[in-house]
């Protein structure tokens, strides 16, 4: 047991997790565990770090304003795959080092993604929602196989993504910032630009970061360019989609569905969109599966000691 280090585990849904709070006094003895379960940030985020030697964040931002005010800290183990929250420059700038693994909850979303895409085409949720009402209507809706699917952004999630529908015969269109000529050959994968993607596919998902180049990636004129028959799906970042053009086009079946597991405002305040009946919502759990949030655990908690100084732009 490490008994010189002194961890802070900033993260609320990791200080509540069981198992991950016994692996962790394993091996280290001096905890300090979000049990007040605050939303930490600013003065009281550097105040909950401050004294101690290493850190497993999850959601909380760590920028210059943060990093400046603790010196002592040396290393940020990340509970959790997105990387928004940190500011690497400001890493570099005080030689702070990341513990962190990409795509651990690969599986968990590309799951999801499918049960998006085919609960839409069977129309599941409007068909649920009129039962629960007392009426008996039967749907007719769409197969997902043979489909055109549309992948945005062909990282961890995306790939793992393209392997699960192998068995579902479907054309799949992707477009990335990167290629990858060999995984697209062996899978079948018809690399296109943005626009043709949209125009061509019967389900578009997006599986990219939130950044300056992708922030409202799909506009009110890139959203025009869907097929009026076709699925939207977003289980990466709130912010990527303008929603209340979405909303509009929702409403006047300018495109047929669309399913959203993460919003620009978290939680959305938009009652009207999350009321439509060809729209399916859920609070942002598309990596919120027992198996996931045990890995991403032990992978932050592994990051205390396997880390280096991030190089990411």
């Amino acid at each position: 047991v490490n008994q010189i280090d002194k961890i802070a585990v900033c993260s609320r849904s990791f200080s509540k997790n069981s198992v991950l709070r016994a692996d962790l006094l394993e091996k280290y003895k001096n905890v300090t565990f979000n049990d007040a379960g605050e939303k930490l940030s600013g003065e009281s985020l550097i105040e909950f770090l401050r004294g101690h030697d290493k850190a497993i964040t999850g959601l909380e931002r760590i920028d210059e304003s943060i990093l400046k005010e603790l010196p002592e800290l040396k290393v940020i183990g990340k509970y959790g795959v997105g990387l928004d929250m940190i500011d690497f420059a400001a890493m570099r700038k005080y030689q702070k080092r990341l513990g962190w693994v990409g795509g651990l909850n690969r599986r968990s979303v590309s799951e999801m993604v499918i049960s998006f895409a085919v609960a839409m085409l069977r129309h599941i949720p409007a068909a649920h929602k009129e039962l629960q009402g007392g009426i008996w209507k039967q749907h007719m809706g769409s197969l997902l196989s043979g489909r055109t699917v549309g992948i945005i952004g062909c990282g961890f999630i995306g790939k793992d993504l393209v392997q699960l529908l192998q068995p579902w015969d479907c054309t799949i269109l992707a477009n990335d910032i990167l290629d990858f000529p060999d995984f697209y050959k062996r899978h079948g994968v018809i690399p296109v630009g943005l626009e043709e993607l949209l125009q061509r596919s019967d389900i578009v998902t997006l599986h990219v970061p939130l950044d300056d180049s992708t922030r409202n990636i799909l506009s009110a004129e890139r959203l025009g360019l869907m097929k009026q028959t076709a699925v939207l799906i977003n289980i990466a970042r709130g912010g990527l989609v303008d929603e209340k053009v979405l909303k509009m086009m929702l409403m006047e079946k300018r495109i047929a569905a669309a399913a959203f597991d993460v919003f620009s405002t978290e939680p959305p305040y938009d009652m009207e969109l999350l009321a439509l009946p060809n729209f399916l919502a859920t609070p942002h759990i598309g990596g919120s599966a027992e198996e996931v949030i045990l890995a991403m655990g032990h992978s932050a908690i592994n990051g205390l000691e396997e880390n280096f100084i991030p190089d990411f732009p």
